[in-house]
């Protein structure tokens, strides 16, 4: 019987802004800036805010839909070395969410872990999340921040800065052409 969790009932959202986000973080700190720029800022303010409730909710879902692809990845990758993706991954995230208070206030850690062992076990990280009730406020930058902890992992074991975000670019491209 298949979960209610299931990946293949969850909306994808939208990707493409999730991903053009995460890129632009990565680029960022790849450049030695660790505080927001706020030029930077104030445009993915400007342009979440332009969004409405609707296309938020869709930022939301390809956010999520980014960390089901990432863990997909580094769950494979990991098996190929016959090693465990939640055992390496997530104790390597949370220390790192524990390092950062203001970008992960200590109540949100549960939930963004949540989220990654759910992908990391084949789950909807979406799905998973939205039987607790809506997102909150305080949730959306951790989100944001837990899927840049994964692209930076998957870079960082591959030794390609761009790697994640060619992978998740390359099998947009690959759904557009089929």
């Amino acid at each position: 019987m298949p979960s209610p969790c299931d990946p293949q009932y969850a909306p994808v959202g939208d990707v493409g802004a999730a991903l053009m986000m995460i890129d632009s973080r990565l680029k960022q700190v790849d450049g030695g800036k660790t505080d927001p720029d706020p030029e930077q800022q104030a445009m993915i303010e400007q342009y979440i805010g332009s969004l409405g409730p609707e296309g938020a909710d869709e930022l939301l879902d390809g956010a999520c839909t980014l960390i089901y692809m990432f863990m997909q990845w580094l769950r494979a990758a990991y098996t190929d070395h016959d090693k465990d993706v939640i055992e390496y991954v997530v104790p390597s995230l949370v220390a790192t969410m524990r390092m950062m208070p203001k970008s992960f206030p200590p109540e949100v850690i549960p939930t963004m872990s949540g989220l990654v062992v759910a992908a990391g076990t084949g789950l909807s990280p979406n799905l998973w999340r939205r039987q607790y009730g809506d997102w909150t406020e305080e949730e959306l930058t951790p989100l944001e921040g837990t899927t840049f902890l994964l692209a930076e992992h998957i870079n960082r074991i591959t030794d390609d800065r761009d790697f994640a975000t060619r992978m998740v670019a390359n099998a947009l491209t690959a759904v557009d052409e089929g």
